[in-house]
């Protein structure tokens, strides 16, 4: 939870972590608290705005899709208690978070809430549409009755499409209903209505009470004047009846109406909660790839575990079709491993002593035992729901336009509502109060600050929730807006284009005048000579012994002990195997030694060429063979770069490699230029010469030596090794082990961008049209009224189709 934030005035995050020596480090604190009570954009607003104020908080954000507030702030300014009460004293509930519970519980929480929520208001939602209907029924006889009301009420559109249609047939199959008491009628649904208000829709005015007391307005303001109007109006109708006939008001009445809106709203809530349970479900599925018991070794005996119970060091047992239960370490049996839920890769892995696995993941055939190593919030399982909700919680800098918009929306709508009715009062008498009535509560109802404030947020949810589940980790919403932009691409060449490690690639045997080898099979030779070369550099330590080593051991030949051994710096080395003496090494060891390699000097040119090194093998002063070293390019890599140039993306490859190499393993991949001979510390001035260029680039590097260089870019991928996953070094964070998600975090960027602006737009435009519109300003040319109950129907689906434009990401295709 704690942690330093770096402060410098008129320099962004980016900027001030690639200018470290620049800046001030501060001590902060990180706090994500959870919030209740926010149901609209206008929540959001405000509280993000109330927190920010507060003392100390150096920045805040409030995000409505994951009900929490993240704040970071200085300790010794304010606590995480103040910033509790602070929440609390705006209206809003607040809870304390739990210091030892994991990423993985507080979204098991989140889920079960948003459950209870949406399966709360669709039973709400469901009552208030039948008591809508049954009143709506009930009130036509009144408008029969009500005379000259009756006729008032008949420029609604839907009540006029009902006195046309529906009307006769009631009269023809209920006509008894007909001869109800007007009276006994308008009581009755003065009572139906009076229960909806204070049941389904008692949450609209208790939020617009205390946002009333904290001089704010929100969307259940809106609900809760055009509902409370209407029912106010209707009450005094029922009650008092006179007062406004001797006044020449008719005592209409629209409890219909009020039962209507709020269950339209209702199921507008809904379906937006369910949408919004469908945007997090990425995270639901990480949550139950976890197990809830495991089997444990103790004392030579099995017993199954609450996972809570294991302690590091366990020996954990994984059958066959098990999900394994912890982070942990190989120690007998061998198995492959489905990881494709953690990292996207298509292939099951194979596992064998040693090897590392990670929690969630899938045992697809044999038994492994391994040791429990990293449990609870340290595990990799932990660690990527934690980032997810992270990266969920955050905000896209294109989030700034709606929050302004948001700011100032309710109190612009409550404006035009009062101008509505002034002006349908003026201009046009004749239609009477109550038409003036009705086009302001339209207004109110029709007016929705919800879509413009989840345009963004359900986008950022489903995107990240998207990449995870291809095994890109993209933290917020600020790195998907910047990955858009990105048009060079820079690529670490060790451990990202390569594999990272060397590999023998060639190996030849030289010509020999000798007798006894000649009488000899070739494998049976290739096979000695490669034995005492493995053996004599199994005594050394140089990564490129380490891969003659494996490479003989692969080729299953028993290495014996080197009887002498001597490594010559910038030589090579020499020794003694089964009474044989060896030289491996370079040209300039051979020549020291009078070793002749003139007849396959063409041969190790060409290995030069291809990027590769060679070395020369020498047993008893004369030359045996000549083998290739080379960092192998991994699978998947010339394919990724091919997808990066159909992104439009310029690649370009940065490594400590000398000219010849670097170029040959460019050729080979594809990429476009290349920076040569770069030592670490220079990393970040090659980034900065390419940004002076006017280029936006994304640094893509194995999160440790190239953490500089990737902080300088404008977006740093990092690439993730296994268990050991540097996730906090970039902006992304590639669980592949190859270079196959770049390209798609660009799409997805490209497409999540795409979607942004559209829920935007559309939200914009629902508002800029539906407003008017409710004001009637088709009337005058068109005779166009809006219903309340029918505005009440678009504000729902206003939200729901910008939720449900968002989940389209779920089908983005990445490949």
């Amino acid at each position: 939870m704690s942690g330093s934030l770096k402060i410098k005035d008129g320099v962004d995050a980016k900027g001030s972590l690639a200018s470290a020596s620049a800046v001030v480090t501060t001590p902060v604190e990180h706090v994500t608290i959870p919030v209740s009570g926010m149901t609209c954009a206008a929540c959001q607003s405000f509280l993000q705005r109330e927190l920010g104020n507060q003392a100390g908080v150096r920045d805040a954000t409030v995000n409505l899709m994951l009900h929490n507030a993240t704040v970071t702030f200085d300790p010794g300014a304010t606590s995480t208690s103040a910033l509790v009460d602070a929440i609390r004293s705006t209206g809003y509930g607040a809870e304390f978070p739990l210091e030892h519970r994991s990423a993985l519980e507080e979204q098991e929480q989140h889920d079960e809430a948003q459950l209870r929520e949406y399966r709360q208001l669709r039973v709400k939602a469901v009552a208030s549409l039948i008591a809508g209907g049954v009143a709506m029924l009930l009130s036509m006889p009144l408008m029969t009755i009500d005379g000259i009301g009756g006729m008032e009420r008949m420029k609604d559109p839907l009540m006029s499409w009902n006195m046309r249609v529906i009307d006769p047939l009631l009269r023809s199959a209920l006509p008894w209903m007909y001869r109800i008491d007007a009276d006994l009628i308008r009581w009755f649904l003065f009572a139906l209505a009076t229960f909806i208000l204070s049941w389904a829709g008692r949450r609209f005015y208790t939020k617009a009470w205390s946002a009333l007391r904290h001089k704010t307005a929100d969307m259940n303001t809106l609900v809760a004047l055009g509902t409370g109007a209407a029912y106010l109006y209707s009450a005094a109708s029922t009650i008092a009846p006179g007062f406004f006939v001797a006044r020449g008001i008719a005592p209409d009445v629209y409890f219909e109406a009020v039962s209507l809106i709020i269950g339209l709203v209702l199921v507008g809530n809904a379906l937006e909660s369910r949408a919004k349970g469908q945007t997090a479900s990425a995270l639901r599925k990480l949550v139950q790839l976890q197990p809830k018991t495991a089997t444990v070794l103790r004392d030579g005996m099995e017993s199954s575990v609450p996972l809570e119970s294991i302690r590091s060091g366990d020996v954990v047992l994984v059958r066959p079709g098990e999900r394994i239960p912890t982070d942990g370490e190989v120690i007998a049996g061998r198995s492959s491993v489905d990881e494709s839920m953690l990292t996207g890769e298509s292939l099951p892995i194979e596992k064998t002593a040693r090897d590392r696995v990670m929690g969630g993941t899938l045992n697809q055939r044999g038994s492994l035992q391994y040791r429990a190593t990293s449990l609870g919030a340290a595990s990799t399982l932990a660690q990527i729901v934690r980032l997810l909700r992270e990266a969920q919680g955050s905000r896209a800098p294109i989030q700034r336009i709606a929050d302004r918009i948001s700011a100032v929306f309710v109190p612009t709508v409550l404006a035009i509502a009062i101008v509505t009715f002034a002006a349908w009062r003026l201009f046009a008498p004749h239609s009477g109060v109550m038409q003036a009535f009705a086009a302001a509560v339209t207004v109110l109802v029709i007016a929705c600050p919800c879509a413009m404030g989840l345009a963004v947020p359900t986008a950022v949810m489903v995107a990240t929730g998207r990449g995870a589940n291809y095994g890109i980790l993209i933290k917020g919403g600020e790195a998907l807006q910047r990955l858009e932009k990105i048009d060079t691409i820079v690529l670490d060449k060790t451990g990202t284009i390569t594999a990272g490690r060397p590999e023998v690639t060639d190996f030849f045997l030289a010509a020999s005048d000798d007798d006894a080898a000649r009488t000899q099979s070739p494998s049976a030779v290739e096979d000695h000579v490669l034995l005492v070369t493995a053996a004599l550099e199994r005594a050394s330590e140089h990564p490129l012994a380490e891969a003659i080593v494996q490479y003989a051991v692969a080729r299953g030949l028993n290495l014996p002990q080197a009887e002498e051994f001597e490594s010559l710096p910038g030589l090579g080395v020499v020794g003694v195997v089964d009474g044989e003496t060896l030289l491996i090494g370079n040209t300039a060891l051979m020549n020291k030694n009078g070793v002749l390699v003139e007849p396959m000097v063409s041969t190790a040119e060409r290995m030069s060429e291809e990027g590769k090194t060679p070395l020369w093998i020498a047993i008893e002063g004369r030359l045996a063979a000549v083998l290739a070293v080379a960092d192998t390019i991994k699978p998947g890599s010339i394919d990724a770069v091919r997808k990066m140039h159909d992104e439009g993306l310029r690649v370009v490859m940065l490594t400590g490699d000398n000219e010849r190499t670097a170029h040959a393993i460019a050729q080979r991949v594809g990429v476009d230029e290349v920076l040569a001979g770069v030592l670490p510390a220079g990393k970040v001035e090659a980034v900065k010469r390419l940004q002076a260029e006017g280029r936006v680039v994304a640094m893509v590097g194995d999160g440790v030596n190239d953490a500089p260089a990737l902080a300088q870019a404008d977006v740093g991928l990092t690439m993730a090794s296994g268990a050991d996953i540097a996730m906090e070094a970039g902006d992304v964070t590639l669980m592949r082990s190859d270079l196959t998600g770049v390209a798609a975090a660009i799409t997805l960027s490209r497409g999540t961008m795409r979607v942004m602006r559209q829920n935007l737009f559309w939200a914009f435009v629902y508002n800029v049209i539906g407003i008017p519109v409710a004001a009637g300003a088709l009337y005058p040319a068109f005779g166009l009224l809006l219903s309340p109950v029918i505005a009440s129907a678009a504000m729902a689906l206003s939200s729901f189709s910008v939720v449900t434009n968002s989940l389209r990401l779920r089908r983005l295709r990445l490949e």
